[in-house]
C-alpha cells in the first residue's frame, strides 16, 4: 500500500495548484516568462514539493514548459496557433454566453454587472491599473460563463484561458491604448445588456467580437512567435 498523504498537505497542493493556474488564467506571466521552482515557492511561501506537483500537472495541461536547469517557461505562441485558439475560444465561449443568457439567475446578473462595472470604472482613470484590468477582464468573463451553470463549459474555458492568459495580459500591459478606447468595455455592456434580456444570440455575438477584437489587435501587433 502507498502512503496515505495527509489531508491538510493535499489541500496546500491544490491550493498551490490553483493559484498558479490562475496566474496564468489572470495573464500575471508573459510568454516566455522563465520562473524558478525556488522562486515560485519562495513568492508563495511553501516548500519546493506542492510546486513541484502543480508545476507538473500544468506541464501536462501545456500551460507551461519544462526548462534545464530546474526552471519552467511560459511557452512562447505563434501566430498561428493564436489564430486556432481564438476560433476555439470564439465557438465555446460564444456558446457558454448563449447558455448564460437562457439560464441565468438573479445573483449571476449581480456578479455580471458588478464585474462589467468595476472594469468599466478602472478603465476612467487618468491612469489605470493595467494588470488589475487585465484580472477584472477575467472576472468579467468567468462571471458570464459561470452563468451558464455548466461545469463542464466552464472547465473547459479555464483550460482555454491557461493557453490564452499570458497573451491577453501581454497585449493590455503593452498597449493601455486599448483599455482607453474602450473596445472591450463596450462590447461587456452589450454582453451584459444582452444576458439581461435573455437574448442568446446577442450574447453570444457580443462575446465573439469582444475575443475576435482584442485578436486582431494582438495579431497587427506582430508580438508573437513565428
Amino acid at each position: 500500500m502507498g502512503t496515505k498523504i495527509p489531508a491538510a498537505d493535499t489541500l496546500l497542493r491544490t491550493q498551490v495548484y490553483d493559484s498558479l493556474r490562475d496566474a496564468l488564467t489572470a495573464g500575471r506571466f508573459t510568454p516566455g516568462q522563465k520562473l524558478s521552482f525556488r522562486f515560485i515557492a519562495r513568492t508563495m511561501g511553501v516548500s519546493l514539493t506542492p510546486v513541484r506537483e502543480a508545476i507538473r500537472r500544468l506541464v501536462a495541461e501545456g500551460a507551461l514548459e519544462m526548462r534545464p536547469s530546474r526552471s519552467v517557461r511560459v511557452p512562447l505562441m505563434t501566430a498561428a496557433q493564436f489564430r486556432d485558439l481564438t476560433k476555439v475560444r470564439i465557438a465555446i465561449e460564444g456558446h457558454a454566453a448563449a447558455e448564460a443568457a437562457q439560464h441565468r439567475n438573479d445573483d449571476d446578473l449581480a456578479a455580471i454587472a458588478g464585474a462589467e462595472e468595476a472594469m468599466r470604472a478602472e478603465s476612467k482613470k487618468a491612469k489605470p491599473d493595467l494588470p488589475r484590468a487585465v484580472e477584472l477582464n477575467k472576472t468579467f468573463h468567468f462571471a458570464v460563463y459561470e452563468a451558464s451553470h455548466s461545469p463542464v463549459l466552464v472547465e473547459i474555458i479555464r483550460a482555454l484561458w491557461l493557453k490564452a492568459g499570458p497573451v491577453i495580459n501581454l497585449d493590455l500591459r503593452a498597449n493601455p491604448e486599448r483599455l482607453a478606447k474602450g473596445d472591450a468595455i463596450r462590447f461587456h455592456a452589450d454582453v451584459r445588456r444582452a444576458i439581461a434580456a435573455k437574448e442568446q444570440a446577442a450574447a453570444r455575438t457580443g462575446v465573439a467580437a469582444d475575443i475576435s477584437g482584442a485578436a486582431k489587435v494582438i495579431l497587427s501587433r506582430g508580438g508573437l512567435a513565428n
